[in-house]
């Protein structure tokens, strides 16, 4: 080997050497990716959550053997799922959202439910089903509120 080559492999070495005693040390850390949560967006509109309310309402007086609780408040809205409308295959848009209600009896439970656009009265504007968890007496969204998740 040749004394030029052999120089300039020992000063790329102990340039490596040198530029890594002030580069900072990665950690473990470094790999985990944090994911922000999904924006509510419509989810947690006043429209939205007053309907589910209403509805809510209506369900827990109708519905024999539900407790008469009302819903306080809403926490913890997210969007869990979003499908477009996708003219041949899918028309409907549909929103999943999720998130947890504080009931009049100081209970809190899990809520699912789904935004539908263009389902509403006369086929303009959105409908909205939803499942408190536990308030499904008749399996309507199969076990607990399977389907809207």
């Amino acid at each position: 080997m040749a004394l030029g080559t052999l120089f300039r492999k020992s000063a790329v070495a102990a340039a490596m050497l040198l530029g890594s005693l002030h580069a900072p040390a990665a950690t473990a850390a470094d790999y985990i990716l944090q994911v922000a949560p999904a924006d509510a967006g419509f989810c947690s509109t006043p429209g939205v959550l007053g309907r589910i309310k209403k509805n809510f309402q209506y369900q827990v007086t109708h519905v024999p053997h539900l407790p008469n609780v009302a819903i306080l408040d809403f926490q913890n809205i997210t969007l869990r799922r979003w499908l477009p409308a996708i003219p041949e295959e899918r028309p409907i848009a549909r929103l999943y959202c999720g998130g947890i209600v504080q009931l009049s009896d100081g209970m809190q439970r899990n809520i699912w439910y789904l935004i539908e656009e263009g389902m509403g009265f006369a086929g303009t504007g959105y409908n909205v089903e939803f499942c408190v968890d536990g308030f499904d007496r008749w399996n309507v969204y199969s076990g607990a509120c399977r389907v809207l998740r």
